[in-house]
């Protein structure tokens, strides 16, 4: 069990998305194994709103790097593995907060991803960290100069209708929580080098999800 401290009141709103070693559709977010056995992956946040008792966070962003073997919804992975980065304009109260956030000790939904994931820390780092989110969810993209780039265009195909979104309601694997909606992409860009995490990829799974959290409960 995560231990949680006392913590304020909290909410965050926002993008996440990732890109992953994954063929498209990534399994993981329909709680199977991944594709080839084993991912690597990046995930991106976008904080739209947010606050932390009084510390405001909107417009700041979060980026992970990790690996794992196996599945993680299932209980049945092994060698879990990440790396942070925190926004570098996050001032002393903002970086004390994404750190009990996102580490789990404020408790909601990230306490309960951190317990299932239990990731063997790499490395944390504030650095540039930069994110776009087409408002159509045409792209999305994030960046760390020289260290990691996520890049996806909505997927699409010849029965798609033109301006729509290929999504999955309510999948059983959600990143961000329940009850949320996957808009599926192909990465364009899917480069890590950093803590350790080595790859150069194009052509594989991407998702954009919306997230809603709420703590300290």
């Amino acid at each position: 069990m995560t231990e949680t401290t006392t913590s304020p009141a909290w909410h965050l709103a926002g993008d996440w998305f990732d890109t992953c070693k994954c063929a498209i559709p990534c399994p993981c977010t329909f709680a199977q194994p991944p594709t080839f056995g084993d991912c690597e992956g990046i995930m991106a946040w976008h904080i739209r709103e947010g606050n932390y008792g009084d510390v405001q966070l909107d417009g700041l962003n979060v980026l992970m790097v990790g690996s794992f073997v196996g599945n993680p919804w299932a209980g049945e992975h092994t060698d879990p593995r990440a790396a942070v980065f925190f926004d570098e304009r996050a001032d002393e109260p903002q970086q004390a907060a994404l750190g009990a956030i996102f580490g789990g000790q404020a408790g909601g939904w990230p306490a309960q991803f951190v317990e299932m994931f239990h990731p063997e820390m790499q490395g944390m780092e504030f650095a540039p960290i930069q994110v776009t989110v087409d408002e159509e969810l045409t792209t999305w993209s994030a960046e760390i100069p020289g260290r990691v780039r996520a890049a996806a265009e909505a997927l699409t195909g010849p029965t798609t209708p033109e301006g729509t979104r290929v999504q999955v309601h309510n999948p059983p694997g959600a990143e961000v929580g329940p009850g949320q909606i996957a808009t599926w992409g192909r990465a364009t860009t899917h480069r890590a080098d950093a803590f350790g995490f080595t790859w150069d990829r194009t052509g594989t799974s991407s998702k954009h999800f919306p997230f809603d959290w709420n703590g300290p409960n």
